[in-house]
C-alpha cells in the first residue's frame, strides 16, 4: 500500500501545497532545512573566525584563538556560546514572527538551522549532551502561550535523540533587555533565574553536558545567569550556549 499513501500525500500537496515560510513558493515537505534555495542561500552564516567564549564574528585573518574586546577581563559562566546565523534580514524576520506572531510551526525550520552549530567541533565531540532550554517567566509565557526556546529543543531533541530537560525557571518578571546596555542587562537579570521545582533536578544535571538553548545571542547576559544557577546549584561540569542567530556584528554584503 506504500503507492496508495504516496498517491494520497501528493492529492493533499497539490491541493494544501507545503510552502517556504520566507516566500510562499511551493516546498518539497522532505527539504531539509524547510526553505526553498533562494531563501537559504539569503542566510547569513555565522563562520569562523569567532570568539572562542561569546561566538562574536571576527572579519578579517586570524590565526590561532580569538577572545573579543567584550570577553576580556570578562567572567562568564558558560563554557562557550555559538550561534548558527547572524540575526540579519530573512532570518530576524521568522525569529520575529515565531516569537511575536505566534507561528510556533516555524520551530520546526529554526530548529533545524540550530543543528549546524554541530559543526563546532566543540559541540560535535561529545554525544552526551542535555538540551535546557532559557526559560520565560510564568506570566510571559502565559502571555506568549509558548516559550520558543522550549519549541526548538523538542525540534532538536527529535533530530538527536538528546534529552530535553526544563532544568530552569525564571523567578521573577525582569523589564526589558532591548534598550539597556551590558552592564544594565546584568543587574537586570541578577537573581531573575533559579532550578525547577523538581527533586530530582540536581541528580539529573549534576556532572553533565548542558546544551543552553535560545533563540539569539545578544550580549550573553541572560545566558551568563542561566549557567551560573546550573553549574553552582546544579553542579552541571560544563554549559555551552547555542543558539539559531547572533544580534551584533552584522554580516559583510
Amino acid at each position: 500500500m506504500t503507492w496508495f499513501r504516496k498517491g494520497g500525500q501528493a492529492i493533499v500537496d497539490l491541493i494544501y501545497p507545503h510552502l517556504c515560510p520566507g516566500c510562499n513558493d511551493p516546498l518539497d515537505r522532505e527539504r531539509f532545512p524547510a526553505l526553498c534555495d533562494a531563501c537559504s542561500f539569503s542566510l547569513h552564516p555565522l563562520d569562523p573566525p569567532f570568539c572562542e567564549v561569546c561566538g562574536e564574528k571576527f572579519h578579517g585573518v586570524l590565526h590561532g584563538a580569538l577572545n573579543c574586546w567584550n570577553c576580556r577581563g570578562r567572567a562568564v559562566s558558560f563554557d562557550f556560546a555559538r550561534s548558527g546565523y547572524h540575526a540579519h534580514e530573512l532570518l530576524r524576520d521568522l525569529i520575529h514572527r515565531l516569537k511575536y506572531g505566534r507561528e510556533i510551526a516555524l520551530s520546526r525550520l529554526l530548529g533545524q538551522l540550530l543543528l549546524r552549530n554541530w559543526e563546532d567541533r566543540r559541540i560535535e565531540r561529545h554525544r552526551d549532551w542535555i538540551l535546557v532550554p532559557v526559560p520565560l517567566h510564568r506570566s510571559k509565557e502565559q502571555e506568549r502561550q509558548f516559550n520558543q526556546a522550549d519549541e526548538l529543543c523538542r525540534v532538536v531533541a527529535a533530530e538527536t535523540g538528546l534529552e530535553r530537560l526544563g532544568a530552569l525557571r525564571r523567578t521573577r518578571a525582569t523589564a526589558s533587555q532591548a534598550r539597556l546596555d551590558q552592564e544594565m542587562r546584568l543587574e537586570n537579570l541578577k537573581g531573575a533565574f533559579a532550578l525547577a521545582k523538581r527533586r530530582d533536578i540536581v541528580e539529573r544535571i549534576a556532572g553533565r553536558r548542558i546544551l543552553l538553548v535560545d533563540d539569539v545571542f545578544t550580549t550573553g547576559a541572560t545566558t551568563h545567569e542561566c549557567a551560573k544557577v546550573l553549574k553552582g546549584h546544579g553542579k552541571a561540569s560544563m554549559v555551552a550556549v547555542i543558539t539559531v542567530a547572533r544580534a551584533g556584528t552584522p554580516p559583510l554584503g
